[in-house]
Parts: C-alpha cells; structure tokens; sequence
C-alpha cells in the first residue's frame, strides 16, 4: 500500500503548485479505498482475479459510497460479493459523514446554528454534497446517551443549602399543534459555595403537579441540605417546594415581586415606588432591613394601598434572605443567576423556534446547560467563598434545638 514514485512525484508537484485541497481529497480518497480493497481481501481469502484455496467468496462488481470529510465528499467503492456480504469496518452503515464532521455538526447544532446554516457550514468545508434537516437530527439524537447520563447522575456527593427554580417556554408540535412547552431548570449551590446544574426536564405547564415530580427526582437523586429555595410565586411551584422541601425557607425573588408590583403603579411613579422598595434591601442588617420594609409600607399606603398591601402580604417571604449571612444576601435574594441561564436558553431556542417533540427540546436544552455547568465547573472563583459558608452552618450549628425550622410560609 506505499505510494509509487510516480504517484509522490505528483504529490509533491501539487504541493509546490499550492493545489492542497484537491490533494488532500484525491490522496484520501485513495488511501480509503486501499484500505477497504485490503479488507475485502482478507474476507475473501484473496485478492481481485486471484485464485487461491482460502478464497470464500468471489466479487461481483462495487456500489458507490459518498463519504463526506472535511477535505471535501470522497468518492468510494464498497466490494459487493456475489454470495454473502461484506461492508468495511473504517465506515460505518447509514452515515455519510465522518467522525470529524460529525463534531462539528453536533457542536453547531448546541451551540443554536439553525440547521440550514448547518448545511452551508458543511459546504463552506468541502463537502458541496451538503446535508439535510433530518441527518442533523439523526447526528444529533447521538448526544442523547450522554445527556441522559448528566440529567440521572447522583446528587448525593454534596449538600446543596441553596437551591434555584425557573422555568422558561419554548414552542413544540404536539399531536401535530404547536404548542408551549415549559423547560424547568433547577440549580444549586453546594456546601463548598459551588454551583451546579441540578436538574432539567419538559412538560405540558407549570402546574404543581409537574413540579412536585420534578423536585421529587431531584430528592430521588440523592439532593439533600437543602435550607432555602429561590424561586419566583407561582402558586403551584409554591406548592410543590413546600410539600418537597419541608423544614426549608422559601426565598420570594425580589426582581420578580418588583415586576408584579410595577405594574401595579401609574407609569409616571414607577422609579419613584422602585426606588424606594430598593432601599429596603441596602440595609445594613436584618433588624434594619424589617424596620426600612415597614417604613415603605406606611409611605406608599395612602398613595398606592394596593403596593402597600402586596409588601404587607409577602414581607416574610420576601425577606428570608435575611436569615442567612450577610454575605449571601445579593446571591440568594433572586433567580438572576438562574435568569442569565434561561437567556441564553432562549437565545439558543429562538434559532429552532419550533421544536418537533419534547425529545429535542430536551436534547437541546440539556446540552446548553451542560455547557454552563461545565463552565461552573472551571471557573476561577466559587459562587460563595468557603469562609462564608463556613458561616451558614456555624449558625445551623447553634441554632436552639428547640427552635423550628425556618418554614415556607403560606
């Protein structure tokens, strides 16, 4: 199988001439077919026109094979016997595409390039073949073990005493509608103040009953520590902490109660109703943050009694944070930090716009967060320092015995 003189000589000459791509392709595609030809010849028990005692079948012509790479498509001829059958081992049945462009396809797919400007990445890379809307999806169904994997793995190697919940929606076809699917996600903070992905899953809306099971298999994974919730106040994700995490506060996000408060408000006090719920959280401490909330309240009461009410009403939730170190306060008072993952769900989503099933929706999804709990992973700095946390469960520690836990109010 080494090459002729002839055949480097011409080699060489292509190099000098700057003709590379061309080449690469010719070179191999013939090296490819070399060593299929050699293959064939060890299932045969002989080479082509060759008699031998060994042979066990004889050749019947070829079939052609279009092999897409990224030195372009190669053109290859698979050996056809005319009793039994043969198909070399360096290809593999149903895949046009080698492992290399495979990558790429997969890459660009996660990272929200829509599938026709995955057709034009590939032909920008040789292959003028191209490749269609349903062999990126079969390339991409590959990843499906993989993000099984992740979305199953065991919570049980830490404690988590923070935990974050949001959903968002995407579009899917259902029964054959197109329909809104809601994408849960759920985050942590671990003991050591790091943060991971904890779960992600797909499902008609969110109702209680959806939660309930979600939060359900966080806890069937092994999550455990858990000491405060984040989440924003729908009623039944409310619910569901409450029946899942008992014994755990609940942490009304601030940004959120903010947005159903504004819209309460006449457009022209707007910053000056903010402006004046944000003070309660610049307090030093959490007497003087209680103290700064009832202030507010008795301010707007007569103005807006509507606001006033609404800060009345969830003061308790509102204000759990405070019950936790000071130094944990701005990363536990909201989702924001769920929220900027949601984003760039959305952003990776909007490309798709309509999912075909929640099977894709989910491939998708999983492999985004997968990506940033990746990047959690390596990242140079924890979410919450060591000394910090070390913090929160010397104050566990002293908690009186006889004291309840702080609870979900309802």
């Amino acid at each position: 199988m080494a090459l002729s003189e002839s055949d480097l000589s011409e080699l060489l000459d292509a190099l000098r001439a700057g003709e590379l791509t061309d080449t690469i392709r010719t070179s191999l595609e013939w090296i490819l077919q070399q060593l299929i030809e050699a293959e064939a010849t060890a299932v045969i028990g002989a080479a082509p026109h060759e008699r031998t005692d060994a042979r066990t079948a004889q050749r019947n012509g070829h079939r052609p094979r279009l092999l897409a790479t990224p030195a372009g498509d190669v053109e290859l001829k698979i050996p056809k016997l005319r009793t039994g059958s043969f198909f070399p081992s360096l290809l593999e049945r149903r895949r046009r595409i080698d492992r290399a462009l495979f990558a790429v396809v997969m890459e660009a797919w996660v990272h929200g390039v829509s599938t026709r400007k995955v057709d034009d990445l590939v032909a920008a890379l040789g292959v003028s073949s191209g490749i269609s809307k349903s062999e990126v999806s079969r390339i991409c169904a590959e990843l499906d073990r993989d993000l099984e994997a992740f979305r199953t793995r065991s919570l049980g190697h830490v404690e988590f005493p923070y935990v974050f919940a949001d959903a968002t929606y995407v579009k899917g076809r259902i029964n054959g509608r197109v329909v809104s699917r809601a994408v849960v996600v759920a985050t942590g903070v671990t003991a050591n103040g790091d943060r991971e992905v904890l779960g992600v899953e797909v499902g008609d809306s969110e109702s209680g009953a959806f939660w309930t099971a979600f939060f359900k298999g966080l806890r069937a994974r092994g999550l455990a520590g858990v000491q405060l919730v984040i989440s924003d106040h729908h009623l039944g994700l409310k619910a569901a902490i409450e029946s899942t995490f008992v014994g755990s506060a609940w942490q009304r996000c601030r940004v959120h109660f903010m947005r159903n408060v504004l819209a309460r408000v006449p457009k022209a006090s707007v910053e000056m109703v903010a402006a004046a719920i944000r003070t309660v959280f610049a307090q030093p401490d959490a007497a003087h943050v209680r103290a700064q909330l009832d202030e507010v309240q008795a301010m707007l009461a007569a103005q807006f009694p509507d606001v006033a009410a609404l800060l009345g009403d969830a003061a308790e939730d509102l204000l759990a944070f405070t019950a936790f170190p000071q130094a944990h306060w701005r990363k536990i008072w909201s989702t924001n930090p769920l929220e900027r993952l949601n984003g760039e769900i959305k952003r990776r989503t909007n490309v798709v716009g309509i999912f075909p099933n929640d099977a894709s929706v989910a491939r998708l999804i999983t492999a985004v967060v997968v990506e940033t709990h990746d990047e959690w992973a390596v990242a140079e700095r924890r979410y919450l320092s060591e000394a910090s946390m070390a913090k929160l469960y010397a104050t566990a520690d002293t908690t009186d015995p006889e004291e309840p836990p702080l609870a979900i109010t309802a």
